[in-house]
Parts: structure tokens; sequence; C-alpha cells
């Protein structure tokens, strides 16, 4: 068994996930956001507003991390955050008028993603499920 970096799964993922950000860095500063910043305002496009908890549950990233880039958006004028109302301890993010008129714009780097990929729809879907699998923790 090879011990070299080159041949381990977690320095191919390392690899992998860096490239994937790489390539969204051309297409997301014209719009003004960063990789995480996209994958933020992309979960809110599938419907908002959604409490900071929520958000950072769905991109598995903590309130450390969640709530940074949440409040980096409202500076930037694309999301809002207000106390919900039936339970002040939650703060929701909405998408504000901004957001909404790139809508397209952000919808669109998914497809130029996947032409740059170089993966066919079943190639991507595949993959995709094999991350996604390999990110549940196991109950055994």
């Amino acid at each position: 068994m090879s011990r070299s970096v080159g041949m381990q799964l977690s320095f191919a993922l390392y690899g992998a996930a860096n490239r994937m950000a790489r390539m969204h860095k051309p297409f997301l500063e014209p719009l003004g956001l960063t990789f995480p910043q996209y994958l933020v305002i992309l979960e809110l496009l599938n419907g908002s507003p959604l409490s900071v908890g929520t958000l950072g549950t769905s991109l598995d990233m903590d309130t450390g991390t969640i709530t940074p880039l949440v409040k980096r958006l409202e500076t930037a004028g694309f999301v809002t955050r207000t106390r919900d109302p039936n339970d002040e301890r939650r703060v929701l993010v909405n998408l504000t008028p901004r957001a909404e008129n790139i809508r397209e714009e952000i919808l669109g780097v998914t497809k130029k993603i996947k032409s740059a990929c170089k993966l066919d729809e079943a190639g991507l879907i595949l993959l995709r499920e094999t991350l996604q699998d390999l990110c549940r923790p196991r109950n055994d």
C-alpha cells in the first residue's frame, strides 16, 4: 500500500475541493461574491427566509462560520437579517432585491461549472452521490 500523499483519498478530495472553488472564482467575482457566499445565496434562492441555523445545517457550516458570512452578505446588500417574530432567538435571512436581480447569473454559474468539469450528466450525478455518501456518518 502506497503512503504517498498523492495516493491518499484525503489529498484527492482536498485538491478537488480547492479546484472546484477556484473554478467558480471568475464567474463569481463579477457578481461580488466569494464561493462560500455563493453557496449561501444559492441555498436562499431555493426558498427564503431561512434561519441562520437552518442555513448552517444545510451548508454543513457551524455558527462561527455562517454568521460572519451572512453579516458580510448583509453589508454587501445581498441579504437582510431580522429577528423571527415568533422566536426572538432566531435570526431570519432573506434575499434583497439586489440578490434577486442576479438570480439568473447565479443559477447560470452551475451550468458553466458543469461544462468545465467535462463529465456527462450521469457522471456528475454519480460523483455527487458518492461524495454525499462519504459525508454521511456511518451508523454501525
